[in-house]
């Protein structure tokens, strides 16, 4: 591991210790539910027997859904906290899993054609650049093989999410290029706000974060031999949230878009 992924490796290790929402296992899934989880698109099909690789995909969520449908689950992470919650998972429900811990850029553990389906949630945002990764899920994942993808919109990933004014709405100055984000000049800190079992906030501080703007996403994913068949929004569906919440920020501003997309 780099410098970079020790940090941030360290810091989501601390985000699990703090009980964040993206380490908490999903132990009460049936087979709609964890479908639902993992196919927004409708993309998937069955997945029985199909091996899965969830990139970057610690936690003990996406892995228990594919787990529940059947495939064969994999999980690379560079949290070895995060793998646990897989692990944990994995016994609860009785379904077998490896689990790997690393860095998505380099996956040099795995021989070519090793995966029919890779899943990657949000996770892409926390390396500087999107060719090494989308060139390694290339080589690894078979002919016509699923590639599905999460990452932040970069339209409004620089927005305040914390500030709404009524009269000028969320606020954003920063240019809009690739490269790494600066917390404390856009939000004004670079802690996560990690809700308790009492209800209190705990602030623990979060890994390192870059922009990967439109163009270099989706041609870096058409130059490594993908054919994109879906790009999804991450929105509210509550139709009057309440000015300032979450809701309402998804509402004006989608933060996060997934692309599914076919190994050529």
């Amino acid at each position: 591991m780099d410098e970079l992924a020790r940090f941030n490796r360290d810091r989501w290790n601390r985000l699990v210790e703090a009980g964040v929402l993206y380490s908490r296992p999903k132990l009460d899934l049936d087979e709609a539910g964890a479908r639902e989880m993992v196919d927004e698109a409708g993309l998937l099909g069955d997945v029985t027997g199909q091996r899965v690789l969830l990139l970057g995909g610690g936690g003990g969520q996406q892995s228990a859904a594919f787990g529940i449908l059947g495939a064969q689950v994999t999980v690379l992470d560079l949290s070895d906290r995060q793998l646990e919650q897989d692990r944990l998972a994995a016994d609860h429900y009785g379904y077998p899993i490896t689990l790997h811990q690393g860095d998505m850029r380099d996956l040099s553990r795995f021989a070519d054609d090793s995966f029919d389906l890779v899943w990657q949630p949000y996770s892409i945002n926390f390396v500087p650049e999107v060719r090494p990764v989308f060139a390694e899920v290339a080589r690894v994942l078979v002919r016509g093989g699923l590639y599905r993808v999460q990452w932040a919109n970069p339209f409004t990933q620089t927005l305040n999410d914390g500030h709404y004014d009524p009269e000028r709405g969320y606020s954003m100055n920063t240019p809009y290029e690739d490269g790494e984000l600066d917390p404390m000049a856009i939000w004004g800190t670079d802690a996560w706000d990690v809700e308790q079992p009492d209800g209190s906030v705990r602030k623990v501080s979060g890994p390192r974060e870059f922009r990967h703007t439109m163009s270099t996403f989706i041609n870096t994913l058409i130059d490594c031999g993908f054919i994109l068949r879906r790009i999804l929004e991450h929105r509210t569906w509550e139709e009057n949230p309440e000015p300032g919440s979450w809701e309402h920020y998804k509402r004006i501003a989608p933060p996060y878009l997934a692309v599914w997309s076919v190994r050529a």
